[in-house]
């Protein structure tokens, strides 16, 4: 039997975390640690998470680390067979962790794996089947909103939602970059998206598995872009083109030149007329593009997948 880690990093997560723990303990494959990450939480996470104390490995950092450094703080904590990284607003099946490190397993060159994550408080509707990238390099979670009766056979996808994403130790090993499994500069948001273009280069595959179930809250990500802090959407925006720096290629962006300068014309015409704060996140993008071409170099130094065969991800 293999080892398994569960990570889950908390910020403000009062609201969610007792159901989450609550699943996780019921699991019926055997859990091995549980490893926490609290990034300076400002309501009563750290009080809730007291009465947890006999079952988890709790750090309080005294920041917020973002979830990708967060999670990597979790996995230099541990060295399980398979780590399950999960948001705090998501309750698993009992089976979960079982289906997932299953898929993998009956996979050849699988690294990574993902369930049917399904709306919490709409059951009857798909939050993640895993994730797509379209020819303009946007990324959104394969199946969202359709129908739960859909995606029900197992199959291979571009890679897993970071909100219940089954990882294995070797492939983790393996395309880390000086460490770092989730890409710091992204701090959050689309770092999943960069995990698995990252790992599909260097030869690994991702799974979705129908009969591994969990039910996400989401929470203001479904709300207007209003009710996102800026800071937020200035990452979303900015780290898909970190995400592009490090990943993409000149000849696999000219396949698309069509429906990516679309998007850009779109794009830029939107900042400049209805956000043009976003344009702010260019500092920290400049600031960082040394280091995101070190990134670039060293995947493409252990790349075992040309840039052609991935085309067939990037969707209309």
């Amino acid at each position: 039997m293999y080892t398994v880690s569960i990570h889950i990093v908390t910020y403000n997560s009062s609201e969610h975390i007792d159901d989450c723990l609550n699943a996780v303990i019921m699991q019926s494959y055997p859990i091995n640690q549980i490893v926490i990450i609290d990034n300076a939480s400002k309501d009563n996470t750290l009080e809730k998470l007291q009465k947890w104390s006999d079952r988890i490995l709790l750090v309080k950092n005294t920041k917020n680390n973002g979830f990708a450094g967060g999670h990597n703080q979790a996995l230099r904590m541990t060295d399980t067979d398979f780590c399950l990284i999960l948001n705090p607003d998501v309750v698993l099946d009992e089976d979960y962790v079982l289906k997932t490190i299953e898929a993998i397993e009956n996979t050849p060159s699988a690294g990574s794996s993902t369930g049917k994550l399904l709306f919490k408080a709409d059951p009857k509707h798909i939050d993640s089947t895993g994730l797509i990238i379209n020819k303009a390099r946007r990324a959104f979670d394969r199946g969202a909103h359709q129908s739960s009766e859909g995606f029900q056979l197992p199959e291979e996808v571009f890679g897993a939602s970071g909100a219940a994403a089954m990882y294995s130790r070797k492939m983790i090993n393996d395309i880390s970059l000086d460490g770092e499994f989730f890409d710091e500069d992204f701090f959050a948001y689309k770092e999943d998206v960069d995990v698995a273009w990252r790992a599909q280069l260097l030869g690994w595959k991702a799974q979705y598995e129908p009969s591994a179930i969990a039910y996400h809250e989401r929470g203001w990500k479904e709300g207007g872009r209003s009710s996102k802090p800026l800071f937020v959407r200035r990452l979303s925006y900015i780290n898909r083109y970190k995400m592009m720096v490090k990943n993409d290629t000149v000849p696999a962006m000219l396949k698309h030149i069509v429906p990516l300068l679309i998007y850009e014309c779109l794009s830029l015409a939107y900042s400049l007329l209805r956000e043009p704060k976003l344009l702010g996140a260019w500092a920290d993008f400049f600031r960082n593009y040394s280091d995101l071409r070190k990134k670039r170099q060293s995947i493409r130094s252990k790349q075992k997948v040309s840039a052609n065969e991935l085309i067939k991800w990037f969707r209309s």
